[in-house]
């Protein structure tokens, strides 16, 4: 089982400000919005809050407007868009799941509930920091 950095979420209420700070004061460049395929939410499930992406060519940050809600809307207990997190992908998404459960960290599954091409979960360090391990997903079309 692999597992590496890739990303680092920072959430905020004006994403197009923290994004122009990223971008042009630091001088990250942009990811076009395109290269994330997002699952469609409703009611019940999903994640509609804007996101915007950048990079230093190989970490990324993803931008997201906050909401104290989406745990609550999607039946989870771990809310990844309340403070941020930093987030981790697997090539074995279900042999880390073992390894949680072996040390017996609770976890939210998200399943591809925010993305389309990718099965998240998210715990919580000791301190309470939120982290997320994800696979990719492979989809039809």
């Amino acid at each position: 089982m692999k597992l590496e950095f890739h990303h680092i979420n920072f959430v905020g209420d004006d994403v197009d400000r923290l994004h122009d700070f990223y971008t042009t004061v630091l001088g990250l460049a942009d990811i076009p919005q395109s290269e994330f395929p997002r699952t469609e939410a409703d009611e019940k499930t999903g994640y509609d809050g804007k996101i915007r992406f950048a990079t230093d060519g190989d970490m990324q940050m993803h931008l997201a407007e906050r909401r104290l809600d989406v745990a609550f809307v999607n039946g989870q207990v771990i809310n990844p868009v309340e403070r941020g997190h930093i987030a981790f992908r697997t090539d074995d998404l279900a042999a880390f799941l073992k390894v949680l459960e072996a040390h017996n960290v609770p976890y939210s599954d998200y399943g591809t509930a925010f993305a389309k091409e990718w099965h998240q979960v998210f715990f919580h360090d000791p301190e309470g920091n939120v982290i997320e391990v994800h696979q990719q997903v492979h989809t039809a079309g």
